[in-house]
Formats: structure tokens, sequence, C-alpha cells
């Protein structure tokens, strides 16, 4: 299907973008911060991948993308970073709306940070030599063990949804990657990669998609309380 990946990104948008109004979730009131959040995760991704895609250690398909580029990134590339976190943000305080009491124990959270960091630093220390594992396991570890030291309870909010948002993006990521299509709309050059797949996607997605995220919770969350502090003193004056 000619540009495919557009309509990816278009489609997990829409109902997200639609259902934001509803009266009760009024997910649109934190737009505010949502977006200064996604604009900085996309000032530390988008060069990694840019340099990633220049060096070819992954690429596009151009049957499946209108052919516009910038920094050598498809535009539907650049709709990615707006679009998926849009959807999963919107997920996870859909979830946490519906079900406050998801947020995980301080004993689950720490077991399930331990076991995270015991495999992260596993699959760094065998694939240092390949970029892929280096660059996405390295800032993981860096981000996970900020956010567990200094912002725990984020991490507690985080991790039971973001199990459920790994549901629909592994969906979308696998198609992109070739599951149900004729070829990959994103391709990745093994040698860079630790070569463990589920289905067709790279395992390392997973931990992209978790750093991709909670970098753009953990920001929401910090504009979020920035704002509300900033109404109080309005109030209080």
């Amino acid at each position: 299907m000619e540009y495919l990946y557009l309509w990816l990104d278009l489609g997990s948008l829409s109902i997200p973008f639609l259902v934001s109004f509803h009266p009760k979730l009024q997910f649109h009131k934190k737009w505010r911060s949502l977006f200064p959040a996604i604009a900085i995760m996309m000032a530390f991704f988008i060069p990694w991948d840019s340099a990633f895609t220049q060096n070819g250690f992954w690429g596009f398909n151009e049957t499946y993308v209108t052919g516009y580029k910038i920094f050598s990134l498809p535009i539907e590339e650049w709709l990615f970073f707006i679009c998926i976190p849009y959807a999963c943000l919107f997920t996870h305080y859909s979830v946490a709306y519906l079900f406050p009491k998801i947020p995980f124990s301080e004993k689950t959270t720490n077991i399930i940070y331990t076991l995270l960091m015991t495999l992260l630093l596993g699959g760094l220390i065998y694939n240092y030599d390949r970029w892929y594992p280096l660059v996405n396991f390295s800032y993981a570890i860096l981000l996970l063990g900020f956010v567990y030291n200094y912002k725990r309870p984020l991490l507690a909010q985080f991790l039971p949804t973001f199990i459920i948002i790994l549901i629909p993006f592994l969906l979308i990521n696998g198609i992109l990657t070739g599951t149900g299509i004729d070829d990959e709309v994103v391709w990745y050059l093994s040698s860079e990669t630790m070569n463990i797949r589920i289905l067709t996607i790279p395992i390392e997605d997973s931990i992209y998609a978790l750093s991709m995220l909670l970098t753009v919770f953990v920001l929401t969350e910090y504009f979020e309380n920035r704002f509300q502090k900033s109404g109080l003193l309005e109030k209080n004056h």
C-alpha cells in the first residue's frame, strides 16, 4: 500500500485525538505540557534516528513513504515521534483515570526495575559492539536510573500502563517491520542489532519504546506540576 507509513501515523492519532475532548478525560488540557515534552524528546531522538539512517544502521522502504524528507528522515518518521507518543500518553492517562489503583506497589516497582536494569546491563555488556543496543540500552539505563532515584512514583505509574501500551505499539511496529505486508517499511542492519525478534520486530524496539515514552511522560508531569504551581501562586496573589 502506497504511503502506508503515513496512514499508520494518522490512524494511530485519529481516535486518541478525537476522544481527547471527552468531558471526563479532558486530555486536551495536557497539551500545554505534552507537546513541549514531545519536542524535547525529539531533540534527542531525531538526531539519533538521523545518524543511524545516514550510517545505514536502519532505513526506510521508498515504496511505503511519500518521499518527502527532512534531515534524511521521511516526513512520516517525524510524524511517528508526534503521533505515537500522543496516542500512547493518551492511553496512559485514560487507563489511569479508569483504573486509579493501577500503579504498581513500591515492592513490585523495585523488582521490575532491578530485573530491567539487569537485562539491560547484560545486553549492553554482550552487545557493546553493536550500535543499536549500545545507544538504546545506554540511554534506557540512564533514564531508568534517574527516574527510579528521583521520580519513583512516576515509574510506578508508568510501568503497568506501558505493558498495556506495548500491545498496540507492537502491532503498529510489527507492520512497519514487515508483519502482514510484502516487504518492510523500516529495515534494520542485522550486524548492528542483537538479531532477536518478536515476529519481525527487533527486541531492541521494545526498549526504544520504553525510553521514548517514559521520557515524554516524565517531562509532561514535570511541566504539569510547573503549570499547577504557577496557577496556585497566581491565585494566592
